[in-house]
């Protein structure tokens, strides 16, 4: 299960840190087969779905 609220509470787990990184990415939860992301207000979905697809891709 992942319940994270911050890049630091990401450290060691390579999809976080990856969604994180993109900037804007407020939460990440996740458990089994179901992930939710949750963006940080004034930014758009744009650019953060396509880092969050690709780490997905890479590391789930």
């Amino acid at each position: 299960m992942l319940d994270l609220t911050s890049p630091d509470a990401a450290v060691d787990v390579p999809f976080a840190e990856a969604a994180f990184a993109a900037g804007g990415v407020a939460s990440i939860f996740g458990v089994n087969d179901l992930v939710t992301v949750r963006h940080q207000p004034g930014f758009e979905w744009g650019p953060i779905v396509a880092v969050i697809v690709a780490a997905a891709v890479a590391h789930l």
